[in-house]
């Protein structure tokens, strides 16, 4: 792990409202200017329909298998077809779209993908279960995933040589996998919870694939993100939605912010309405670090300031407000620590 690498003050998570990919990566790389209000990163548009979404936009990186959208959701197929097309297309535009916004940029660039235990219980086989039922389809998905990322990460370095390229990975499902909570495609059932060593040494692969040091991030906005797991899995950063952090979490974040793993705190709101002031958003940081007995000068270096999860369900105009308030709320925690 590179304890020293900066994901900056504040960035985004992933996801934003509208259908214009220019317009967006305008509005995300004006936002998050490096080294001063945080790093910028490639924005997924799920509103323009399936394979913009983020399961259909990992689906289109996979190297050997192929899904299309089925009534229930996104299917593994034997071919390419239509859907694959259009995710790959989306997908470029986007590319394009932050090639344009970042030119001669030096610094980290964020992208965003599906991770493998996420992918599993999104995706479905033939037979309409979740690839998750198959401990087979499992690893053949996790070794697809992690070769279509390696090639995705080589064409994000050709197109914006300077970067310094973050990969997150999004696993919001990861608790239900872990608990069994995956429900089956009768909806009467629930999958087998996967075993914490499986789930672990899985994601490992798939973080391995990414060999900038230091440069990995695991997102998930449910409740008890499980950071012991993440951390020995090799993630360098968390990034979880804060209002839903208990005071049971206190020892694991405590020791992942010593053992030099970074927080990406999701502190702004992801549903329309006033915000706070600045100083108002991180207040809970503040009070977190003084439960913990950490040290104010870690703050800043510690924690990158985020919202709680995509934007892509709320009007582009709060999604604008929302992300230049990131970086206010971590300028408001970098001047005052404590």
């Amino acid at each position: 792990m590179n304890e020293h690498f900066d994901f900056g003050p504040a960035t985004g998570i992933g996801s934003m409202p509208g259908g214009d990919a220019r317009e967006v990566a305008k509005t995300v790389t004006g936002t998050f200017e490096w080294p001063d209000t945080g790093m910028p990163y490639l924005p997924e548009l799920p509103a323009r329909g399936p394979g913009a979404d983020m399961i259909g936009r990992t689906a289109g990186l996979l190297v050997e298998l192929y899904a299309r959208v089925e009534p229930s959701g996104w299917r593994l197929g034997d071919r390419p077809g239509r859907d694959t097309r259009r995710a790959v297309s989306w997908l470029g535009e986007d590319l394009d779209a932050l090639e344009e916004f970042t030119q001669g940029y030096e610094g980290p660039l964020k992208v965003q993908a599906v991770g493998p235990w996420t992918l599993a219980a999104a995706l479905e086989l033939k037979n309409g279960e979740a690839a998750l039922s198959d401990p087979g389809a499992c690893r053949d998905l996790a070794g697809s995933l992690a070769e279509g990322l390696r090639l995705h990460l080589a064409e994000i370095q050709r197109r914006v040589p300077g970067a310094h390229i973050v990969l997150q990975l999004d696993e919001p499902s990861l608790i239900a996998v872990l608990r069994g909570q995956v429900k089956t495609a009768s909806g009467y059932r629930t999958h087998r919870s996967v075993d914490r060593q499986l789930v672990e040494a899985t994601l490992r692969d798939v973080i391995d694939v990414h060999t900038e040091p230091g440069a990995v991030v695991v997102h998930s906005c449910a409740p008890d993100v499980p950071f012991a797991l993440l951390r020995r899995a090799g993630a360098d950063a968390i990034s979880f939605d804060f209002s839903l952090l208990t005071e049971r979490d206190d020892d694991a974040i405590g020791e992942a912010v010593e053992g030099g793993t970074k927080l990406l705190a999701g502190v702004v709101p992801t549903t329309e309405g006033p915000l706070s002031d600045p100083a108002g958003s991180v207040m809970g940081v503040r009070t977190l670090w003084r439960r913990l007995g950490l040290h104010p000068g870690l703050l800043a270096d510690a924690v990158t300031v985020t919202p709680s999860c995509g934007l892509a369900g709320v009007s582009p105009a709060y999604a604008r407000r929302a992300l230049a308030h990131c970086a206010q709320a971590a300028r408001s925690l970098a001047d005052n620590p404590e």
